[in-house]
């Protein structure tokens, strides 16, 4: 128990720092007990839909950073969260409301302070572009991992060989997308669907960009080892910011059927993702990613459904709730199956799967 403590201790000292201030929020904005009640109910439900809509993301995250540097990891960690905490679930829904408005920051800071519907009614607006860029780049990175033609293991044998055989077929996964923005796109209004459109190709680029960085960084350090792992870094790093951000839009603009109030959806969007960072380092430190061998595959179908949700969202309405479940339900499923693989093979043949999540000289899961 100390041991799984120690990988919650800050999470658990932020919400409670979260939730004194939540506290001091309600006594002076509705001078009632009742009122700051409410307010931190708010903040219970917000923290619980951000971890809910984000264990995912913490896999991937660990996925990522298990291969970086301790050097990189620790940045992550730190500038990585603060950018996450601070610049997506604050900054970002400002920025929104600055340029859609056409206001300056101090100007958009003031009309989410004073005239919350206003600011609610404008972050609202910006949805389709939102759901078309975070969707695009969410799909891109779950089908990238299952459009691989050296994976190994396999969870959902026949879907999960499909795919990878597929990947000989060059830019599939890229058709696909391309093929649902168009779907998509034909079902709004016409200028909504060229936002739509134009947000997707965006959010495909961005991930093409931020990929390609990688790739290019991993190559270029290749003759340096610590150069070459510093680079890397760099490259995971950027993938992992923009991954985040597109995780955080879905929040930001879920949050706004609970409350329309700025500090209040910054405080339990906060503490959420204060626990995403925490679920990482457990991820990572524990090894758990190599215990359970199909963790990360339910955690890029969980990215899948999430991307594909974003995407149909900017149609129809899908309650936060539905997200959250098929995420958590994709997960607990593949968590479900690596615990019964475990028993059926014993420890010893996990201890020879590579960090990569390839199964090495092993058969491919049947």
């Amino acid at each position: 128990m100390d041991t799984l403590l120690r990988y919650y201790k800050f999470s658990l000292g932020f919400t409670f720092a979260c939730l004194c201030l939540a506290v001091w929020y309600g006594f002076e904005s509705t001078g009632s007990l009742a009122g700051t009640a409410e307010i931190l109910w708010i903040v219970f439900v917000l923290s619980i839909l951000e971890i809910s809509l984000s264990f995912d993301n913490a896999v991937v995250n660990a996925t990522v950073l298990r291969d970086m540097s301790e050097k990189w990891q620790r940045r992550f960690l730190t500038w990585g969260i603060l950018i996450a905490v601070f610049g997506m679930r604050i900054v970002f829904p400002l920025a929104i409301v600055a340029v859609a408005a056409g206001l300056g920051p101090l100007a958009a800071i003031d009309l989410s302070l004073n005239d919350p519907a206003a600011y609610e009614a404008i972050v609202s607006s910006a949805h389709v572009g939102i759901a078309g860029f975070g969707g695009a780049f969410l799909t891109m990175v779950g089908l990238n991992f299952f459009f691989d033609g050296e994976k190994e293991v396999h969870w959902i044998g026949k879907v999960e060989r499909f795919l990878t055989r597929a990947s000989d077929l060059k830019a599939a996964e890229i058709a696909i997308l391309i093929l649902a923005l168009y779907g998509i796109s034909l079902m709004l209004p016409d200028d909504e669907a060229l936002t739509f459109i134009v947000s997707g190709i965006l959010g495909l680029v961005t991930y093409i960009i931020v990929d390609g960085i990688g790739t290019l960084l991993d190559q270029y350090g290749g003759k340096n080892m610590a150069e070459g792992a510093a680079r890397s870094g760099l490259g995971g790093f950027l993938y992992l910011e923009v991954l985040d951000a597109s995780f955080s839009f879905d929040g930001v603009i879920g949050a706004f059927a609970l409350t329309n109030n700025m500090i209040i959806i910054a405080i339990g969007l906060s503490v959420g993702a204060m626990f995403v960072r925490s679920m990482t380092i457990h991820l990572v430190k524990a090894g758990t990613l190599t215990q359970y061998r199909f963790l990360e595959h339910g955690a890029f179908w969980a990215i899948i459904a999430l991307g594909a949700i974003m995407l149909a969202s900017a149609h129809w309405h899908i309650p936060e709730t539905i997200t959250g479940l098929i995420g958590a339900t994709l997960i607990g499923l593949s968590l479900w199956w690596s615990i019964r693989h475990n028993r059926r093979h014993g420890d010893g043949e996990q201890a020879r799967i590579s960090p990569t999540g390839s199964a090495g000289d092993l058969p491919a899961e049947r």
